[in-house]
């Protein structure tokens, strides 16, 4: 797990441990991350199924309800399948956008 900081911004990256490991390490260190946006770069993986996707769904909203984006990163999932209460899209450069978005409908109390 790699973690890199940009601004208001936690970006981590996902190596080589399992999806299950690092979503238990995330929750574990979640008082380091709850106070930013997170973007889960998982890339770096072959294959994603949907049931790695859920693995997400809980860290999801528990940070989404402290008004703070939570946005995963893969190019490797049908993203017609993903649950749409979590946050799914093909680049960095898309998740960065939905953060600025949803900054924009938090200011303007959407």
């Amino acid at each position: 797990m790699i973690i890199d900081k940009d601004g208001n911004v936690t970006i981590i990256t996902q190596e080589k441990v399992s999806i299950v490991d690092l979503v238990k390490k995330i929750e574990a260190d979640y008082d380091t991350y709850k106070h930013t946006h997170l973007i889960i770069n998982l890339t770096s993986l072959d294959q994603i199924s949907l049931q790695d996707v859920i693995e997400f769904l809980r860290l999801s909203n528990t940070h989404r309800s402290d008004k703070k984006s939570f946005v995963l990163v893969s190019e490797k999932v049908d993203l017609n399948d993903m649950p749409d209460e979590i946050v799914v899209v093909p680049t960095m450069q898309e998740a960065f956008d939905i953060i600025e978005m949803e900054d924009i409908e938090r200011d303007l109390d959407f």
